[in-house]
């Protein structure tokens, strides 16, 4: 069982404070024992993280499990041995079906064929593992963390538009735009600090496939890097983009002439359902805990995690404050495209009474908060973190939280919470994840 420690300011700064003081002292050698990084490494991410680390600059860096990253605090489950987000270790049975959608995936196998079609040999060999492969599982949030697949940078211009192609035709054109938006704002961050930082660019992010593409058989495909991971399972025409990872440090700026703004929709749908309740309805809906750092509970590693309900039921609120609820857990679902949004809408609206809201933070306009939402087939969760890299610049466009000074303190973090520093993530509890619950009714009633 995992065991979830209250954030206290005192926890966090502790965290904090070792690294930077690691840093001091150690300078790369330090970052590289803590984050598992080595300088000798022959993987060419590993030696760009190395440079970054010189320069102050994340190596795969700070951020456990919960913060999203596959670092310290946090270990790969194995594929076989995931059964899925529950509340107490048993999960909820007879949760997913296998059943029509009548939303084709035709265009989106095609998509995949053709990108695949477009690698060459040894590329296609690269990227392309078993439908169980523990791949599935292997992604990250952390910038220098070791990944296999095909790396965007590393392919021609016309590769990678066959691949935005593919991301096109899973994904909505939210969905699509925040993707971007989130490599662009990478590498916004590369310059920032100098650029010269490979981990730190546009391209430096990677698909896998698991299986094949195909109308009639499983298969999926994995698009990760540095503050993004979704995990694409397709079974006939259903479809399971979970876990998801999106965030971004800044979380505003201008990249080459055009001007970035992300996580406002889920800022202000979240600010918008917390302010719906009453009196009563927040007393139980908001932890008597302000927000630390890093509370994200569902990030990368934490595959089995058991996480309690908290908060206040759905079946205690009004029918509006459910729409607005409703309306928040959609702004989430709704970077998969538009068809299978509305499916996977629907199978939330079933367990709607069940499911639970809770915040933790102030409620202002610019405030840094934490929330989540919580039911048998969903899991959404809100974090906004210290700014530890991004120190702000005259051709960005942050925040006002983050230019209050709270975003001053260098690598490592040292600063507030603020909105220039955001993670999320959507997963589907009770083994969900992955298509991994479907795939078994595949293999069991098909094979």
């Amino acid at each position: 069982m995992h065991e979830h420690r209250p954030h206290t300011p005192e926890t966090d700064r502790s965290r904090r404070w070792f690294m930077n003081k690691a840093l001091l002292a150690g300078g790369v050698a330090a970052m590289a024992t803590m984050t598992g990084c080595s300088s000798d490494s022959a993987d060419p991410a590993s030696s760009a993280s190395s440079d970054s680390a010189a320069g102050g600059m994340p190596s795969g860096g700070p951020g456990g499990g919960g913060a999203g990253g596959m670092g310290p605090g946090a270990s790969q489950v194995k594929y076989a041995d995931v059964k899925g987000v529950t509340t107490d270790g048993t999960v909820v049975a007879d949760l997913y079906a296998i059943h029509s959608t009548d939303v084709s995936t035709d265009p989106l196998v095609k998509a995949a064929q053709t990108f695949l079609d477009g690698l060459s040999t040894k590329e296609r060999k690269s990227c392309v593992f078993d439908i169980d492969a523990d791949e599935w599982t292997a992604w990250s949030n952390v910038d220098g963390y070791d990944r296999k697949g095909v790396r965007m940078g590393d392919l021609t211009e016309k590769q990678r538009n066959l691949g935005y192609a593919l991301l096109g035709k899973a994904l909505s054109a939210d969905g699509l735009t925040q993707t971007r938006g989130i490599m662009k704002l990478n590498a916004f961050l590369g310059d920032s600090n100098g650029g010269n930082q490979k981990t730190l660019t546009e391209g430096h992010y990677f698909f896998t496939f698991m299986g094949t593409p195909s109308t009639t058989q499983p298969w999926g495909f994995q698009y990760e890097g540095h503050h993004v991971a979704i995990n694409y399972f397709v079974l006939g025409d259903q479809v399971v983009m979970t876990p998801t990872f999106m965030g971004s440090e800044p979380t505003a700026g201008t990249y080459k002439g055009e001007k970035i703004t992300l996580f406002r929709p889920e800022t202000t749908a979240g600010l918008a359902m917390i302010r719906s309740l009453t009196t009563a309805q927040r007393a139980k809906a908001v932890s008597a805990q302000s927000n630390g750092n890093e509370d994200m509970k569902a990030g990368a590693g934490q595959d089995n995690l058991e996480l309690a309900y908290e908060g206040l039921k759905g079946s205690e609120l009004t029918s509006a404050q459910q729409e607005k609820l409703l309306e928040l857990v959609g702004v989430y679902v709704g970077y998969i495209n538009e068809g299978h949004a509305e499916v996977k809408m629907a199978e939330v609206k079933k367990h709607l009474d069940d499911t639970y809201f809770f915040w933790m933070g102030e409620t202002e306009d610019e405030s840094a908060f934490y929330y989540r939402v919580h039911s048998p087939v969903v899991l959404v969760e809100y974090d906004a973190q210290a700014p530890l890299f991004y120190k702000g610049d005259s051709s960005a466009t942050p925040s006002a939280s983050a230019t209050s000074g709270s975003n001053a303190g260098g690598p490592g973090g040292g600063g507030t919470p603020s909105q220039e520093h955001i993670h999320t993530i959507i997963r589907t509890p009770n083994g969900g994840d992955y298509g991994i619950d479907l795939l078994k009714l595949h293999l069991e009633n098909d094979h």
